[in-house]
């Protein structure tokens, strides 16, 4: 692979890039667990109800389960007579169907006796007797009723195949009787850094050195996107470190992310280590955003790798769109929030900015308050609780202008 220097700067869009990889990568382990440790997994395939859901027609309220055309015409002045013919038992099916001028005592989840088509609230009733209620207000077919089926139908999908799960979701899978769940296995995604001026959080930098920031900052970002993050530290800008600790890597975990050594240049040592490792297929050097553009994407043996820039603003933004879809599906095409701008953006047709921004409210509209800086700076992004989409065909944004954001 070390002939294929076309790709340097042969920029692809995220959206590009990321099926590339996702096209190239083999799947994510599979593994299967309870419901009660579903929660926030990624789905594995396609779940379909086993049954209808409700399994049967129910009420949803207290009240009295009737004939809704006996019950027509029905008035305070002018009630319903009807006969009290039994009770619903909860958990219990009815003894009985239930014939012309009859009613039933009904809870609320109780299953309707066969003729039965509605139910009527216990407020608008009165016993008069043991055997008799009076009905003094009337009800339409259905009313107060759930039919079977009506929440889910036996055989339909009820949750996609890439959705990570939410407490709801738990709720639905329970209500359908999926006490195992396929999930993918959290997949193991090793973090590496590289630099000679980089340093541990616990020292204190000299002339010319840094704290590590970025595998510190991606290890969380792993971990966000439902991923398991293995750090490996920071290697120094040596080719056969680099490749030694890329290797390791790759045994030991499903995909790998190096921050720093992705740029254009003689001191461009990813690159170089990851085509020399067997099974190496490069895919693209050079994607179309800012910040970013400097990012690799490769497979080794199916393994994504992903070469990201030294910049941790900009580390940070590729993994969001570019890794994190791997990760956790659903935010492969996130959905925006419309903002209006407070100052004027510049951007360049061709390629798309992401600008980390402040949200606020004025005169019950969301604006965006561009924060302006470098992609070095952390604190940048950490103030930031969106970032501003200026899109390939954008040349600038300006102030008021409405703006697609996205949440961080």
């Amino acid at each position: 692979m070390r002939g294929e220097k076309a790709l340097l700067f042969t920029t692809l869009t995220l959206a590009e890039a990321r099926e590339k990889l996702r096209r190239s990568m083999r799947p994510w382990p599979v593994e299967e667990v309870g419901l009660g440790d579903a929660l926030g997994r990624v789905l594995a395939q396609d779940l379909a109800a086993k049954e209808d859901v409700p399994g049967f027609d129910r009420s949803t309220v207290d009240g009295y389960a009737v004939r809704a055309a006996d019950t027509f015409g029905a008035s305070e002045g002018l009630p319903a007579i009807l006969r009290l013919a039994g009770e619903v038992c909860m958990g219990s099916p009815p003894e009985k169907g239930l014939t012309h001028g009859e009613a039933w005592r009904i809870s609320t989840g109780g299953m309707l006796p066969e003729g039965a088509d509605a139910v009527v609230m216990v407020e608008y009733t009165e016993e008069l007797d043991e055997e008799t209620v009076a009905i003094y207000r009337p009800v339409a077919p259905g009313e107060n009723v759930v039919r079977r089926g009506d929440d889910v139908q036996a055989g339909r999908v009820i949750l996609p195949a890439g959705r990570r799960l939410r407490p709801a979701d738990v709720g639905l899978l329970a209500t359908c009787g999926w006490d195992r769940v396929p999930v993918f296995r959290k997949p193991r995604i090793g973090v590496i850094g590289t630099g000679d001026e980089i340093v541990e959080v616990g020292q204190v930098p000299g002339p010319g050195q840094v704290r590590d920031v970025n595998t510190w900052s991606l290890a969380a970002a792993v971990t966000a996107a439902g991923g398991e993050p293995v750090r490996y530290g920071v290697v120094r800008d040596r080719l056969p470190e680099i490749k030694e600790m890329l290797a390791r890597a790759l045994e030991e975990c499903d995909g790998v992310c190096l921050a720093g050594g992705s740029s254009v240049g003689v001191r461009d040592l990813t690159l170089e280590a990851i085509e020399d490792l067997p099974g190496t297929k490069v895919l693209f050097h050079g994607l179309a955003v800012r910040p970013g553009k400097p990012t690799l994407g490769a497979v080794v043996n199916g393994k994504p790798v992903v070469g990201l820039p030294g910049h941790p603003v900009s580390a940070l933004v590729v993994f969001h769109f570019l890794f994190r879809p791997l990760l956790e599906p659903e935010k492969e095409n996130p959905l925006p929030l419309r903002a209006r701008l407070t100052r004027s953006l510049s951007s360049a047709p061709g390629r798309e900015d992401f600008v980390p921004a402040e949200l606020g409210v004025e005169e019950g509209v969301t604006i965006a308050r561009p924060i302006l800086g470098k992609s070095g700076l952390i604190a940048w992004l950490a103030r930031a609780q969106a970032l501003i989409h200026l899109p390939l065909d954008a040349e600038g944004a300006a102030a008021g202008d409405w703006v697609d954001v996205f949440l961080v």
